[in-house]
């Protein structure tokens, strides 16, 4: 008998869609892994005018999270694009209200992986990579980056990181996904999932 898929979340926010487009590669490595699933799920954008409000269903890309979607997942991967060296307010505001899934260890014992995308070479990649891990931390979840038994951390020009999947986007996502991106992306998603099962069975 076959045990049910292992449910992958792959969290996201993306402004121009080059963050989504780093999920949709995470998703397919997830998905190589037999018995795993990709849950590709995004978060609203959050404004400083208060009456400013998103639609209940985005107009593309993936649904929106709920807190569910943590509790019934069996790995994370955690992407946003840079914002001054950190992840992006929506990003940071959807986890600051996790405060129920931490009490009640809903991620503890979990893998993670995390990723992003900047418009500038040096826009703080790495940066912004450790940022998001600290709440995955606190979660109690196993996190974890890429290795460089990956030769493509050896010779990519425009982002990938023993940290996590990264992609120089250019100003508005001008820049296209580079092959050594792409196959770390997928890589990370596959280490991810590998990893889901493993801790599954163990």
């Amino acid at each position: 008998m076959n045990s049910p898929d292992l449910s992958i979340l792959v969290l996201y926010y993306s402004r121009h869609g080059s963050t989504r487009k780093l999920a949709e590669l995470i998703a397919r490595g997830v998905e190589s892994v037999r018995g795993c699933e990709a849950r590709l799920r995004t978060v609203p954008a959050v404004s400083t005018v208060a009456e400013a409000t998103e639609p209940d269903i985005p107009d593309r890309g993936s649904p929106y999270a709920e807190l569910r979607d943590l509790e019934e997942c069996a790995g994370l991967a955690l992407g946003s694009p840079t914002r001054f060296g950190n992840m992006a307010a929506p990003m940071k505001y959807f986890l600051d209200g996790t405060s129920t899934q931490w009490l009640a260890g809903s991620l503890a014992g979990k893998p993670a992986c995390v990723f992003t995308s900047t418009g500038s070479l040096h826009g703080g990649q790495e940066s912004t990579l450790l940022s998001m891990m600290i709440p995955l931390l606190h979660h109690g979840m196993l996190v974890m980056g890429i290795p460089y038994t990956h030769p493509q951390l050896m010779t990519t020009s425009s982002g990938g990181t023993p940290y996590g999947a990264s992609h120089w986007s250019g100003a508005g996502g001008a820049h296209e996904i580079s092959e050594d991106t792409r196959v770390l992306s997928i890589a990370l998603g596959k280490r991810l999932a590998d990893t889901a099962v493993r801790l599954r069975s163990a």
